[in-house]
């Protein structure tokens, strides 16, 4: 009989151990955790992720996971969904570019929760997180099913499942089952990232999260899941309508895919933020701003199709629309110099002087910058003055980028930035000198309560 993908999945992740991972991989992982503990800290008070704290605290649980920021031990399920959503939705956390643009730095609150409730090391947790990126993005190479109007998040019930199961220590049949039945259920509709965008937009992976989390948990109990998940008559291939091919062929060896993905620079969605970049550089060439007239932004198709084509993106009037609009984020970074929380509240993304602005930017595709994706995140800037002259400037590899890399202190100035104004900068400090040292923790129960808010 034909080996499953879903076969070759599960034999591969219960094989990888710690060992096999690089220095660069687990360093990787280390600063990966270091970037997505300040982004959920810094969105803490965020209203989507004190409704989704307030959710979660009603469950207790005996061997839970604490919701971040929280001493409160809850099932580790709703554990990952509390903490998913703070790391996410400041838009803030990691991407890769591929057939389907993804943030697999989404997995680490369903790892975060389940290593916490099974008494996990920090190795065990790294090797998880590591293969966690593996399979996403492994995914992401295969097949885009955006067009088909899937949601990136639907690959996350399967990279969060398969997390959980390695941490739990289940059987490869077991493992299986736990991919069969995250799989069942977790089609995950893109409307959640079209038209007038609203909380789901932010929260929509910390759901598959909790459903791998779950997944786990009822195979870890012998429950058993429908098979063939991807290939089957009424199947994952099937039911939305794309074919993985030969992806289960791409798992040997140690996972690595982790270094191929970027940090963000800027909390703005990722195709923006080389014109973010660009915006920023123009600005300093301009003596005075009102004499800006016009914008264009020359950019590619994925960058058009999901941030800068729908009318809502000129007129934002929420704030998941307003980080998801190529036309309002360049534009506030030329006019005020900066691209930071601030720039992303009602007051200023409704301000009637930057709809107006927004009036003249022009969003155009770029037949060579499309070619260049996803290698190159590429968006060209021109800004139009009174006195006729045109500014331009590209950027093709944008701060953080996988071929622009941060460095480590980069990193940890991001980190201290997001967690300024809740933690003094000795107590952030003893947080990044923890996660430095993951790999020699014996648990993960010391950082939880490190990054605990009150």
């Amino acid at each position: 009989m034909t080996t499953t993908l879903a076969h070759q999945l599960a034999d591969y992740v219960c094989s990888v151990r710690f060992e096999d991972l690089s220095k660069e991989v687990v360093h990787e992982v280390r600063r990966r955790v270091t970037d997505s503990l300040g982004c959920a800290l810094g969105a803490w008070n965020e209203e989507p992720c004190a409704i989704a704290r307030k959710v979660a605290s009603e469950f207790s649980a005996k061997n839970g996971a604490t919701i971040i920021g929280t001493a409160h031990q809850a099932p580790p399920d709703w554990a990952a969904f509390a903490t998913g959503c703070c790391i996410r939705y400041f838009d803030f956390n990691d991407t890769y570019l591929s057939k389907e643009p993804a943030h697999p730095s989404d997995n680490i609150s369903a790892a975060l929760a389940t290593a916490e409730s099974v008494g996990a090391t920090g190795k065990e947790f790294i090797t998880a997180v590591a293969l966690a990126y593996e399979v996403q993005c492994r995914f992401c190479d295969a097949a885009s099913i955006r067009a088909r109007g899937w949601d990136h998040v639907t690959y996350g019930a399967f990279s969060t499942a398969l997390a959980s199961a390695k941490l739990m220590k289940l059987d490869p049949e077991k493992t299986r089952h736990a991919l069969n039945i995250a799989g069942v259920g977790c089609a995950a509709m893109r409307q959640a990232r079209v038209g007038e965008l609203s909380h789901w937009k932010g929260v929509a992976f910390a759901d598959a999260a909790r459903r791998g989390v779950y997944s786990a948990l009822l195979a870890r109990s012998g429950m058993t899941g429908p098979a063939p998940i991807f290939e089957g008559q009424m199947g994952f291939e099937k039911q939305l309508g794309v074919s993985l091919g030969d992806v289960g062929e791409k798992f040997k060896g140690a996972p690595a895919m982790i270094l191929n993905t970027s940090i963000k620079y800027w909390p703005a969605e990722y195709h923006s933020q080389s014109a973010i970049e660009a915006a920023l550089f123009l600005r300093e060439q301009i003596e005075d701003l009102s004499q800006v007239k016009a914008m264009t932004i020359e950019s590619h198709d994925a960058s058009v199709d999901i941030i800068g084509s729908e009318p809502e993106k000129w007129k934002p009037e929420t704030r998941e629309t307003a980080d998801h609009s190529l036309p309002y984020i360049t534009a506030i970074a030329l006019i005020d110099g900066e691209v930071t929380e601030k720039q992303f509240q009602p007051d200023r993304f409704m301000d009637p002087e930057i709809w107006k602005f927004l009036e003249n930017v022009k969003v155009e595709r770029n037949t060579e910058l499309s070619a260049m994706y996803p290698g190159a995140v590429a968006n060209i800037v021109h800004v139009d003055l009174a006195d006729g002259k045109r500014l331009t400037k590209r950027v093709d590899y944008p701060l953080g980028h996988a071929k622009n890399r941060l460095e480590d202190f980069e990193v940890e100035k991001k980190f201290l930035k997001l967690v300024q104004p809740t933690f003094s900068r000795d107590h952030a400090a003893k947080i990044i000198e923890h996660v430095w040292s993951m790999d020699e923790q014996r648990d993960l129960h010391h950082l939880m309560k490190l990054v605990r808010v009150h």
